[in-house]
């Protein structure tokens, strides 16, 4: 089977389920595994580089305003690989191609290949679509396994935190504007023993003001840009701490975004057990 997945967390779950062999294009964000990045890249962004959080966001809103795509999926690549099966998403403009993009690109090219969205909101759901994609690609016994793995490890930081003090989380899926954080993050906060302040379980991460973050008096602030590294979100951690926009006195943790929080992948339980060791460690100053 020939694959080509649209999306960083497709790529890595394909890879970790056995498929990676198959996988013959991708994005160009798809950077795990390391193998990844040997294959050809199909869809870039229309997005200069460089751009400050503020800008990122007024590009992504004024782009979004005119109707205009940003990613720019390259038919001339996709047409010289015989994709049998092309992995893509209808969840978020934002997050990669869209499917329709997807669709008409093939109907132009005559290519049949079949494609598979994949849009989970929820944590059962990111760990669904392992299983959906392990079936689609021959390998459901490596899925399967997988995600019994991956459950194992959420269940034993479920046990871990049972009996500790809860903190507040505020975790920032963006910091200028900020956002809170939505999908399937709350689910993370919670199974990590925190409690997630201004979240939205299974929903999109929302813009939400300073003024609203102080009022939820937290314990812990999480700084995790989407399309961010550990590096990227540690200089806008640093940012935040010394803009006076953070209620006083409170700890900031800056995470890799783009590993184990942002992306549906195979690294989620990496997140979650990230955030128990510092939840761990972080004084209850606020009420409940």
């Amino acid at each position: 089977m020939r694959i080509v997945s649209l999306l960083p967390s497709t790529t890595e779950i394909l890879f970790a389920i056995g498929a990676g062999d198959d996988v013959v294009g991708v994005t160009f964000e798809c950077d795990f595994p390391a193998e990844a990045r040997t294959r050809r890249i199909v869809s870039t962004s229309a997005m200069p580089e460089g751009l400050s959080p503020a800008e990122i966001d007024a590009f992504v809103v004024a782009a979004m305003a005119r109707g205009d795509d940003l990613y720019h999926l390259d038919a001339g690549a996709l047409a010289g690989l015989d994709a049998e099966l092309v992995v893509t998403q209808d969840l978020c403009a934002v997050c990669a191609v869209d499917v329709s993009v997807v669709d008409d690109a093939l109907a132009h090219l005559g290519c049949t290949a079949e494609v598979l969205t994949i849009d989970p909101y929820t944590l059962d759901e990111v760990l669904d679509s392992i299983v959906v994609l392990g079936r689609a690609t021959g390998h459901p016994a490596r899925a399967e396994a997988l995600v019994r793995e991956q459950r194992a490890r959420l269940d034993v930081v479920r046990r871990e935190t049972a009996g500790r003090a809860r903190p507040r989380v505020m975790f920032l899926e963006w910091t200028d504007p900020p956002f809170a954080p939505g999908h399937w993050i709350p689910e993370m906060i919670s199974i990590a023993g925190g409690e997630p302040l201004l979240a939205s379980s299974g929903e999109k991460s929302r813009r939400v003001t300073w003024e609203q973050i102080q009022a939820a008096s937290p314990d812990v602030v999480v700084v995790a840009p989407c399309g961010f590294d550990r590096d990227g979100s540690q200089a806008l951690a640093d940012e935040l701490e010394v803009s006076g926009v953070l209620p006083g006195g409170v700890p900031v943790h800056a995470v890799d975004a783009n590993a184990s929080w942002a992306r549906p992948g195979t690294r989620l339980p990496d997140g979650v057990e990230e955030l128990a060791s510092i939840l761990g460690s972080v004084r209850i100053r606020s009420s409940a």
